[in-house]
């Protein structure tokens, strides 16, 4: 024992790194939990495509048309007129777009045939392929195949697989009359459904910049691809090729998907163009002029516009568009940027304040 009136040491405490080890089975734990979680939402996102599509694209267009369904209400149209009349026209302009595009369709048809002839004047490519494999030591099991004439084989399958997206567009319809008429209840149980004050004005502010940003981005993204498509349709005018204002509407409804929409219209421009044209330099001549007209869109137009006005990286772009063009193909591509928006509007709100 210590005598009375002298002081107790005071205990030192040393401080040793090694004494406070990482948890690396609660790590590893949690990153295996956070792994398995994205591989299950990836799954249900994929195997549940053909409900999720047309629910998302109905939220994603509801939201972009709510403005005009709001100025409507402005002038005394009730909101479920309103909506009404925006599905009719929605649908009216998709009709309309697929009449036009029909035309350049049905002319591409009726010269399979043709196409066929064409192709065969390629047939020196096969061979030189075939060259490439027998130095190589690889031994065609058949003879060497010409190619094919393209014929009419696929129609009865192409009619069975129309009838799933019919089937899609019109439940789209559906659901986007009744998201359009609920919208203001939704949007204000949305808000409500939080507890405190500060996180009903975070969710309001996320709603608001959803709204605004979704709808920039149509307004912008439609007036572009319509001057990209009257510049293909006087392209195709100018060029020779029939049926120019279907070219140009294909050309505008493509420019919807970023990337792959111009490089797939390049590819119609060209084979439809070496059909027609009575040489392959002038039947490439529209892709051509078509593939200027979407380097200067893509590379300067656009950046310059949807660059200033919602501040999109085209890195993260390019990384949605695969992701979503991967898991739902065509009509995810479509919706790759808006879903984009969406979730930087989610990070920007959600994220740590600290955080840069």
């Amino acid at each position: 024992m210590l005598r009375e009136g002298r002081p107790r040491p005071i205990p030192t405490v040393v401080v040793d790194e090694e004494s406070n080890p990482i948890d690396w089975q609660r790590l590893t734990a949690t990153f295996s939990q956070l792994t398995i979680a994205l591989i299950a939402t990836g799954a249900f996102l994929y195997f549940a495509r053909e409900l999720l599509i047309p629910i998302v694209t109905a939220f994603v267009v509801g939201v972009m048309m709510s403005p005009v369904a709001k100025r409507l209400e402005a002038y005394g149209v009730p909101r479920v007129v309103s909506a009404a009349l925006i599905v009719l026209g929605t649908a009216l302009l998709v009709a309309l777009v697929a009449l036009l595009i029909a035309s350049p369709v049905t002319e591409l048809g009726g010269k399979l045939p043709q196409i066929g002839e064409k192709l065969r004047s390629f047939q020196w490519v096969i061979d030189f392929i075939h060259r490439i494999e027998w130095s190589l030591g690889v031994n065609p099991d058949e003879a060497k195949p010409a190619l094919p004439i393209p014929g009419i084989d696929w129609a009865p399958a192409a009619i069975g697989y129309v009838s799933v997206p019919l089937t899609g567009f019109l439940y789209f319809l559906v659901v986007l009359l009744l998201f359009i008429s609920w919208w203001p209840d939704l949007r204000k149980g949305l808000v409500m459904v939080f507890a405190s004050r500060d996180s009903r004005l975070t969710a309001l502010r996320i709603l608001n910049e959803t709204e605004a940003g979704l709808a920039s981005y149509l307004l912008t993204v439609a007036c572009i691809n319509v001057c990209v498509g009257v510049a293909a349709g006087l392209i195709c005018w100018a060029t020779g090729l029939p049926f120019p204002i279907g070219f140009g509407a294909l050309a505008a409804t493509l420019n919807f998907i970023p990337i792959l929409g111009p490089l797939l219209m390049i590819g119609v421009l060209a084979i439809f163009g070496a059909v027609t044209a009575p040489t392959i330099g002038l039947g490439l001549l529209p892709a051509g002029l078509f593939m200027l007209v979407v380097f200067v869109e893509g590379q300067f137009i656009t950046p310059a516009i949807i660059g200033r006005r919602l501040e999109i990286n085209s890195l993260a772009v390019l990384l949605s568009l695969l992701f979503w063009g991967w898991l739902w193909g065509p009509m995810g591509a479509f919706l790759s940027s808006p879903l984009l928006i969406v979730g930087l509007i989610l990070i920007a709100h959600l994220k740590p304040e600290g955080d840069a």
